[in-house]
């Protein structure tokens, strides 16, 4: 009986260690959750002093978020310079138009420098002109300055299934070009002055930004990609070189040399339960990946959905930018 009940109280004695721990292990992981949660979604606007950093990466859109987050770090008084590191095909080009604008607001208050990673084409290197200052690796692939327009002509495939397009217009241009029907003489006239007018502006924006004639950016800007090394001798950026030279810019217009470059990130307007992100965003950032939602943009996977006039440079689906 004895030995019995001894056994009894050592298995309540390991009952409540078990419980012990399963409950501090709760408390542990809720922590981590918590902690983790507060670093993602902290507000660095009411960081220390500092040099803020902004990531342009995949296809350029009208990104409302973005714009706005450039307007923040423009009101924050503890930013005192900023990196624009870019790494983006280009895009659509009034998107591009709306965050060179954006940008240039930040610049007339702020130090600005642009860093460029692998790639700063067409739209993406609109963007780099924004700032005061580019850099480039030796190997990044600089320039695509163009305009296009874009459309499918499906009309074969429709005359293989015996499909007739039939539409009643106002004139002849209304709701044209259409990929159901051959595109005219007329039409492909109308959609030229229509980039071309845009692929003016593009070239006085570079002309205006960089220290060029507008003779000197013609000549380059045919739609040719250029490495980091021919664009410094074009004169399309200042250096070569990563974050190390472009703060080193910074520094020579008057910002601290030792202040810490922060990221601005993208706020998440999704939530978990008590506020806490969703489990695939914080798996995402446990594992260095970035958010889920922006993940097929950063693979370039939203520009098949790209309309109206683009500046892109895109060689995985075979499409220039002139």
């Amino acid at each position: 009986m004895a030995n019995r009940a001894d056994d009894m109280i050592d298995r309540r004695r390991m009952r409540r260690k078990l419980t012990f721990w399963r409950a501090a292990a709760i408390i542990l992981v809720a922590a981590g959750v918590v902690i983790a949660a507060s670093w993602m979604f902290r507000d660095v606007s009411t960081a220390a002093n500092h040099i803020a950093k902004i990531r342009i990466e995949g296809t350029i859109t009208d990104n409302r978020e973005l714009q706005a987050r450039i307007a923040r770090i423009g009101d924050s008084d503890a930013v005192k310079g900023v990196i624009v590191a870019i790494n983006s095909p280009g895009g659509t080009t009034t998107g591009g138009e709306a965050i060179f604008e954006a940008l240039r607001k930040l610049a007339e208050n702020k130090p600005m420098v642009a860093e460029v990673g692998t790639l700063a084409a067409s739209a993406g290197y609109m963007v780099a002109t924004s700032s005061d200052h580019i850099v480039a690796r030796q190997s990044s692939i600089v320039g695509s300055i163009g305009v296009l327009v874009q459309f499918p002509d499906i009309t074969g495939l429709m005359e293989n299934l015996g499909v007739r397009y039939e539409a009643v217009k106002s004139s002849p241009l209304k709701a044209e070009p259409s990929p159901f029907t051959p595109t005219t003489d007329e039409e492909r006239e109308m959609l030229r002055a229509l980039v071309l007018d845009s692929y003016d502006w593009f070239v006085d924006l570079v002309t205006d930004r960089r220290d060029l004639t507008r003779a000197q950016v013609l000549q380059i800007a045919d739609g040719s990609i250029y490495t980091g090394r021919q664009a410094l001798e074009r004169g399309l950026v200042d250096a070569l070189g990563g974050e190390e030279v472009a703060k080193a810019w910074l520094v020579e217009q008057g910002v601290d040399a030792d202040l810490e470059v922060i990221e601005w990130r993208e706020r998440s307007t999704r939530s978990g339960w008590l506020g806490l992100p969703g489990l695939s965003t914080l798996a995402a950032w446990m594992l260095g990946l970035p958010d889920d939602h922006r993940l097929l943009a950063r693979l370039g996977a939203d520009s098949i959905f790209l309309d109206g006039l683009v500046s892109v440079w895109q060689p995985e689906i075979g499409r220039s930018s002139d």
